[in-house]
């Protein structure tokens, strides 16, 4: 028998990377705790839950701002810096997930789910057009890149539902739910598959659409798979 998804950790206790210690807890809507003291941390700006009043706020801008602003997409993210600790939490059941980034690695996201990363993580993205688009709109739909160019550092990623993970051997393939997967390695290859599938009965068609992924590779996948409106 093929070997199963992998269940992700669901707390994380006094986990050093990347230039800080970090804390997830919680059951159904967790919270991510950070200390920044030494290394900065960037989040989208509505996730924060409490902080020291010693950490400060700023902007962090973005590199190819004017990509992002012409394809609708924040230009720029919030980043907490300071002695301290901050801590986040979605407005959402869910499972919050880190992706340790050794320098060089890389990591795609589905959009919409980035919770936070460490300053020395570089963040693109990019478009993906072509057949995806009958999923996401004919605008397409976007993928969060990652990468540890700086040094080690992490990505936190919020899931719906439980987080699982599955590794694939080289040219094995896995079919997910196109609502259902969180993130993958660069090196998994992500393609739609669509069945057409017809009853007879009075002329009845409808489609079964997966995203097939190819490895060798992790790919992330969300129990609680969910579309986006920029999906519809």
């Amino acid at each position: 028998m093929p070997s199963l998804p992998e269940l992700m950790p669901t707390q994380v206790s006094d986990e050093t990377f990347g230039g800080v210690t970090y804390h997830i807890a919680g059951e159904l809507v967790p919270v991510l705790s950070v200390d920044v003291t030494r290394m900065p941390v960037y989040f989208e700006h509505h996730i924060l839950l409490w902080k020291n009043s010693t950490i400060s706020i700023g902007l962090k801008s973005l590199k190819g701002a004017l990509k992002r602003m012409m394809a609708g997409m924040q230009i720029f993210v919030t980043e907490a810096s300071g002695a301290g600790i901050i801590a986040f939490s979605r407005d959402g059941p869910g499972h919050i997930v880190p992706i340790h980034l050794r320098r060089g690695e890389e990591i795609q996201v589905r959009e919409h789910q980035f919770l936070a990363a460490t300053g020395n993580v570089e963040y693109t993205f990019e478009r993906v057009r072509g057949l995806a688009t009958m999923l996401f709109g004919q605008s397409g739909f976007f993928i969060d890149r990652f990468r540890g160019d700086a040094g080690d550092g992490i990505v936190w990623l919020h899931g719906y539902g439980n987080v699982f993970e599955k590794t694939l051997a080289a040219g094995e393939t896995i079919d997910i739910e196109p609502g259902g997967w969180l993130f993958k390695d660069v090196s998994v290859r992500m393609e739609t598959k669509i069945d057409r599938l017809s009853s007879g009965f009075f002329g009845a068609n409808m489609n079964f659409i997966v995203n097939r992924f190819t490895g060798p590779g992790r790919v992330g996948i969300q129990s609680m798979y969910l579309h986006m409106p920029t999906e519809e």
